[in-house]
């Protein structure tokens, strides 16, 4: 009896340890490295299977040089994972609520400036749905979230302030993204294109996206295909804390629940 649960306890704590480690990797380019092994592994389980011994051989050394390779390619994802692990969140991958703050607070004082002095953007927030068919064909950023970042990319210099930023919760991914334009033939034709591919991202996605306007200096919200007008800095600020804080400590229906119960009273009727 107590050999079986020594058993489960064993497959039980390794199971949860590359189960967390996993979590860690999701949106780096390390998925791609694991996608790779498991393919491998598959590929020489069959070739050991057919009896093809040359191939068998062949994979095997591959596999050998890619565990010289791997700290060498994917340092950066490495260091990332090690150090969500030396913070000590290897079991708990969840943003704390100071941090949540500050991160929305860059992100509402951008969308002021960028209102008061009536500079165009378009901001897609992530969420369970990747968006890589969007941003990676962009300029790739793998940037940390601020202020001054964001309004240098939708300045009107800047070669980048016509397409849309992508980012999720640890930063902003890529500039200069080109989204799919909504089919809601009910929106105004006072609408213009950004407000036209905010609605379209939301309509294939699980995304949010806020859009400046440069003509009316107001901030709209996209979000399951309605849009939102006029968001105040408050509302803002509670909507992108729940973004960063409330998804990940909240089962989906909750978090889609808070949302609804947010922005519902701005619907137009």
């Amino acid at each position: 009896m107590w050999y079986r649960v020594r058993l489960f306890l064993d497959i039980f704590i390794v199971s949860s340890i590359i189960y967390r480690i996993l979590i860690l990797l999701v949106g780096t380019r390390a998925v791609q490295l694991v996608k790779g092994f498991l393919l491998l592994g598959a590929s020489a389980l069959l070739a050991s299977f057919l009896k093809l011994h040359l191939v068998a051989w062949f994979l095997e050394w591959a596999q050998k040089g890619l565990f010289v390779a791997i700290p060498i390619v994917f340092q950066p994802e490495l260091r990332k994972m090690l150090e969500e692990i030396g913070r000590g969140n290897l079991w708990r991958r969840r943003m704390d609520a100071e941090e949540a703050d500050n991160l929305s607070r860059e992100i509402v004082a951008a969308l002021g400036y960028m209102k008061i002095h009536k500079i165009g953007a378009l901001l897609v927030l992530q969420q369970e749905t990747g968006l890589k068919d969007y941003w990676r064909t962009a300029v790739k950023l793998d940037a940390r979230i601020s202020q001054e970042l964001l309004i240098c990319l939708f300045w009107k210099d800047n070669p980048l302030h016509d397409g849309a930023v992508i980012m999720d919760k640890d930063g902003l991914m890529a500039a200069g993204c080109y989204l799919p334009l909504t089919d809601n033939t009910s929106i105004s034709r006072w609408y213009g294109t950004r407000h036209r591919a905010a609605l379209g991202i939301t309509d294939v996605s699980d995304a949010m996206a806020l859009v400046v306007s440069e003509e009316r200096g107001e901030v709209t919200l996209a979000y399951n295909g309605y849009l939102s007008k006029n968001l105040k800095d408050a509302q803002l600020q509670k909507l992108l804390f729940f973004y960063f804080s409330g998804a990940r400590e909240a089962p989906r229906k909750t978090w889609k629940d808070k949302l609804f119960r947010l922005i519902q009273p701005l619907w137009p009727k």
